[in-house]
């Protein structure tokens, strides 16, 4: 699947079905088929915090939700179709309940509701099959001899969960806050949701042929070990990652320069780590439509061209991420430019002007879908 295949399916709405006739859910589908085993009930009970109740009818009737409705919400997050099996509990009743209250109050149009369910859904898939395959050794491999499986996961779940709970809403309450504060900074109504951004591609050079010689606990190193630096880099750099993909991660930022920072500091960390490929990067600046956490666009898909363009540990960056830098004062307009200002500024006794970044022109190329670019090479200025 190429970059441009994964952001244009992303969070595209899917059309309401009879539900009679399943509707295809993303591809994490977190809760598996209902199941006898005892073990994995005590699990479920632990987590949950109930008993097996209803069954999705008796749920959907209680919450004074329609069936149609509830299969939407369901499947939006991700939840298996399990027929009319007595697998939900009061939580499943109230989490209807809720989401459908928010309805029928008008803070959210049905639509809206469903792509909140299916945001929230596909997110916390992701973490919760990270967070079992990060425990996964602990839950298999007992401390001492002679201890079974059972004896081992149900405490330490049961230790784990309240932590990671208390966790988790800390987190999102500090993402929230952060996420809304850059809303009501916004300019209009708008600009929130089509905003000018930088964006980033970081991509490892190689990784197919690299896929095809690493075992695969090396392979799943390396990736990890890829996304946590470029997700440390990011963070710290004043970027927000968007997402990642495997040997690629998408950042963006509300200005050029501090994206151009961390697409230098990318190259600079990762080309002294003898374990990684090399590394491209390509960055882009413009209006940016973000939806679900993610972003789309013209800028997004220039970002993702120049990438594969790019050298080997170098960053490319279109025309307008280059003028902006250009404008802000953290790059100069051409190095005879800078030279001329700094034997003024020598002549006249002045300090010259300092400035973060060099742009080196390349030659014009199309790009597919995009039409003929100016890629422009981004280095730091020596100190």
């Amino acid at each position: 699947m190429t970059v441009d295949d994964a952001n244009n399916g992303a969070g595209a709405e899917q059309p309401a079905t009879n539900p009679t006739y399943p509707t295809p859910h993303h591809v994490v589908d977190h809760t598996a088929e209902p199941t006898d085993d005892p073990l994995a009930i005590r699990l479920e009970q632990l987590i949950l915090g109930a008993d097996r109740r209803y069954t999705p009818f008796q749920a959907a009737r209680t919450a004074g939700v329609s069936m149609e409705l509830a299969s939407r919400f369901w499947r939006a997050m991700g939840f298996a179709d399990i027929g009319q099996a007595k697998a939900l509990t009061e939580a499943d009743v109230l989490a209807l309940r809720r989401l459908a209250g928010l309805v029928e109050a008008g803070l959210l149009s049905e639509p809206m509701a469903v792509q909140v369910a299916r945001s929230t859904g596909q997110t916390t898939a992701r973490l919760a099959e990270w967070q079992i395959d990060s425990f996964l050794e602990g839950l298999t491999e007992p401390p001492e001899p002679g201890m079974t499986r059972t004896e081992v996961t149900y405490p330490l779940v049961e230790l784990l969960l309240p932590e990671l709970e208390e966790f988790l809403i800390y987190v999102w309450r500090r993402q929230l806050a952060a996420a809304t504060g850059r809303v009501v900074q916004a300019a209009d109504d708008e600009e929130m949701v089509d905003r000018r951004l930088a964006v980033g591609f970081a991509d490892l050079v190689g990784f197919t042929r690299l896929t095809r010689r690493l075992e695969e606990e090396e392979l799943g190193e390396l990736v990890e070990a890829f996304e946590t630096t470029c997700a440390d880099l990011v963070a710290a750099h004043g970027g927000r990652l968007i997402k990642t993909l495997g040997d690629e991660v998408l950042y963006c930022a509300d200005d050029a320069g501090t994206a151009a920072e961390i697409g230098l500091r990318l190259i600079e960390t990762l080309s002294h780590d003898e374990t990684m490929p090399a590394l491209r990067v390509g960055l882009s600046f413009g209006t940016v439509t973000t939806r679900m956490g993610d972003v789309f666009g013209t800028t997004v898909n220039l970002a993702s061209r120049l990438t594969s363009i790019a050298p080997k540990d170098a960053v490319l960056v279109d025309s307008a991420l280059a003028e902006e830098l250009t404008r802000t004062g953290e790059a100069p307009v051409s190095e005879t430019k800078a030279a001329e200002e700094a034997a003024h500024a020598e002549k006249e006794g002045e300090q010259p002007p300092t400035y973060r970044f060099a742009l080196q022109p390349m030659w014009q190329r199309p790009v597919r879908g995009l039409g003929v670019v100016e890629p422009w090479l981004l280095s730091r200025r020596p100190t």
